[in-house]
């Protein structure tokens, strides 16, 4: 079994830019109990002159059947980096959904070093088993 390729986005508020590149996990799932497996890889990169914090993550994720799940924490995987000028903070996490297919989008919570806040976009991306488009 091996995974799959099924979805990416890039979006850019202010100087920073979130892409997103998503794989299905077929060797993780299980489609006769719903449980289809996603992973993610981001890649937050600031291209402004000053240093920004990421401090909140705001997800919306959709299954197949529209339903809306929102997820808020602090940080990323346990961490609130800190992206220097040109510097990229990368990192892989997961997603369950009990359709083979939907969909992620959302936002950071990022501040300056001068203390300025703002949301940077998590543009949407889709989330799709092979099955989902035979």
């Amino acid at each position: 079994m091996q995974n799959y390729d099924c979805g990416n986005s890039e979006a850019t508020t202010d100087s920073v830019t979130v892409s997103v590149s998503a794989k299905y996990l077929s060797n993780r799932s299980d489609p006769l109990r719903r449980r289809f497996l996603f992973s993610y890889i981001v890649a937050i990169a600031n291209n402004g002159p000053q240093p920004v914090q990421l401090l909140t993550r705001r997800w919306l994720i959709r299954n197949g059947f529209g339903r809306l799940q929102v997820v808020e924490g602090v940080g990323v995987v346990g961490e609130t980096p800190l992206i220097p000028p040109g510097g990229v903070h990368t990192y892989e996490s997961f997603c369950p959904l009990d359709t083979d297919f939907g969909s992620m989008s959302g936002s950071y919570g990022m501040s300056t070093d001068d203390g300025r806040q703002f949301d940077a976009e998590i543009g949407t991306f889709s989330l799709y088993a092979p099955t989902a488009i035979q």
